[in-house]
């Protein structure tokens, strides 16, 4: 490898940061699946950066539903303002990003690497408050009601939750998040080696 083309070294993998970060709106970012008899395949429920989504039209009102009876709140993605403004920050990162690419300094680099990497911990954490909030604020009017019971689904992991088994996953967007995170840091390591 030529000395001008170590020198590019850092810009190339930022602008594969970028990119891959970008790849969030492409896909899921997780997903949840209910596993039951009375639904062969399961109910898999998509969440993107923008949107939350079934692997079948109808998974999300058949969830519903199946709410309904239990007392949770209904998934209705227009209700929820992370959907509206998380794409904007993954934009203003990209933003910032090819920023830090046209710099080409480690400061640069490493800055984004900080920040996406505490915007993934709380983005996590904002999942985890969602979940507990959907799973803990029962409507005390529901059909069914089973005395001390929340039905909050794992914010990773697996679990029995009444007659279905909850599994809750990482998916394609959140493996591309991860892999923009390492990309930055790794052109933040490679600049300052150089």
């Amino acid at each position: 490898m030529s000395l001008k083309q170590k020198s590019r070294l850092p810009q190339i993998l930022m602008l594969l940061g970028v990119l891959s970060l970008g790849a969030v709106f492409l896909f899921p970012l997780w997903q949840i699946t209910l596993d039951a008899a009375q639904f062969p395949g399961g109910l898999k429920m998509h969440i993107w950066i923008n949107k939350i989504s079934g692997s079948e039209k109808n998974i999300i009102q058949n969830i519903n539903i199946l709410n309904h009876y239990i007392g949770m709140q209904y998934i209705e993605p227009d209700s929820i303002p992370e959907l509206k403004y998380f794409p904007l920050v993954a934009y203003s990162m990209m933003a910032i990003g090819l920023i830090s690419l046209v710099l080409n300094k480690a400061w640069a680099y490493l800055s984004w690497f900080i920040i996406i990497a505490i915007l993934g911990a709380l983005g996590i954490y904002d999942f985890y408050l969602w979940l507990y909030d959907y799973g803990h604020n029962l409507d005390p009017k529901a059909p069914i009601k089973v005395p001390g019971m929340t039905y909050m689904p794992p914010l990773l992991g697996e679990k029995d939750l009444l007659n279905f088994y909850v599994t809750s996953y990482p998916h394609l967007g959140s493996g591309f998040l991860g892999l923009s995170t390492l990309l930055s840091f790794a052109a933040f390591w490679v600049k300052r080696k150089s």
